[in-house]
């Protein structure tokens, strides 16, 4: 498929509010799994609240690069149609389930079945001209953003209105209105095409595994806080509902800002420049989380994670474009969803890390391990190159 802008629109506009679907309920699975325990219950919250979490990265990443090596085969597409409707119908089952086990099995069976992000990576390196590899992603990356910032607002106007029963309605009913605009997409490369009559290429393994390391550290290091974040603000903060979507979406505003011109920067200079200043940003996000740790009341709390946002734009977007300029356009699908892969592993880790923490250290120390963890991540980086 040529360079098509206006399919890399229409898939920026699906990511956006897929992504934005999806992060309404995401900082509010803890209070959800608190609700349904019960008092008789809440010895299992902080369990649950990090199997609600890391059992669908577990899932995605075992199973992402099989379905980016099935849209090497058969187009990218058919994978961004399927993971949107294998969302909504995720969706669509939680608000339903009244057991916090099934529950946490209903997120497992989403990890496993979606995949979206890496599908509509690989979508878009197909409509993009190769000297623009770092920009395009950095404005998928954007729209994710985006969505981030206004779907946990929306989710928490919902909680507080609602409930977690209508929210995940909505979820699931803009999930499907994606996949149902997903068919307008033009078809890329499929299985026939000439494109595929060349042999695949080796993957280069020296490099492209250094590239996930260095996602798997970064990524740990993010999403660390999600286990404790709604208690942390709820309980040492004493903020509303509102507040924790605000200040979790905060990041989110920063980072659609800044990714694009990353991207952009990135994509002119070599690859031990970038991973300076990879190393660099990671320092600086330690700093950074250091101030979040030290807030006593919402508004520092905020200003520190729309400093951390700025700083996000330049890792995983940056680290993903290193990747498909590393591989040959028949393993873009793979090669991403490796990416992807390791990301959910960093994810998964830095999830278990910071459930233990959580329980070690207790909630109001707890981002205390978040700036530890950016510290090892500088420190993974610099051996790295």
């Amino acid at each position: 498929m040529q360079a098509d802008g206006r399919a890399l629109r229409l898939l920026i506009v699906i990511q956006f509010a897929s992504m934005g679907a999806m992060e309404m309920s995401a900082p509010f699975w803890p209070l959800q799994i608190q609700h349904l325990l019960g008092p008789e219950g809440a010895g299992y919250t902080p369990l649950l609240s990090a199997f609600v979490y890391a059992g669908p990265m577990l899932a995605a990443m075992l199973l992402t690069p099989a379905w980016g090596r099935l849209g090497d085969r058969t187009g990218h597409k058919p994978m961004v149609v399927r993971a949107l409707l294998a969302l909504a119908l995720c969706q669509g089952l939680a608000a339903i389930i009244v057991d916090p086990w099934l529950l946490v099995g209903i997120r497992v069976m989403q990890g496993a079945l979606a995949g979206f992000l890496a599908a509509a990576q690989a979508y878009a390196l197909a409509c993009c001209d190769r000297s623009r590899r770092g920009h395009t992603l950095a404005r998928l990356q954007s729209a994710t953003a985006v969505g981030s910032l206004i779907g946990p607002v929306l989710g928490g106007w919902l909680m507080d209105v609602s409930g977690f029963v209508l929210l995940c309605y909505g979820a699931a009913t803009v999930c499907l209105v994606c996949a149902l605009a997903s068919f307008f997409l033009p078809a890329d490369k499929t299985r026939g095409s000439s494109e595929r009559t060349v042999a695949p290429t080796p993957l280069p393994t020296g490099w492209l595994s250094r590239i996930v390391l260095g996602i798997v550290l970064i990524q740990a290091a993010k999403a660390m806080p999600q286990p404790f974040y709604a208690l942390y603000v709820a309980n040492i903060l004493h903020a509303p509902n509102w507040v924790i979507g605000a200040t979790y979406a905060a990041s989110a505003a920063t980072l659609a800002l800044s990714a694009p011109v990353w991207g952009r920067l990135f994509d002119h200079w070599s690859s031990a420049r970038t991973l300076r200043v990879i190393e660099v940003v990671a320092w600086l996000c330690a700093v950074t989380l250091a101030v979040t740790a030290l807030a006593s009341e919402w508004l520092g709390f905020l200003a520190s994670r729309l400093i951390w946002g700025v700083w996000q734009g330049a890792l995983l977007p940056v680290a993903y474009a290193l990747i498909a300029n590393t591989v040959s356009f028949d393993r873009q699908g793979f090669a991403l969803s490796l990416g992807n892969s390791a990301a959910k592993a960093g994810a998964l880790l830095g999830v278990v890390i910071g459930a233990i923490g959580m329980a070690v250290v207790g909630l109001a120390h707890s981002f205390w391990l978040v700036v530890l963890a950016y510290a090892i991540a500088a420190l993974g980086i610099r051996w790295i190159r």
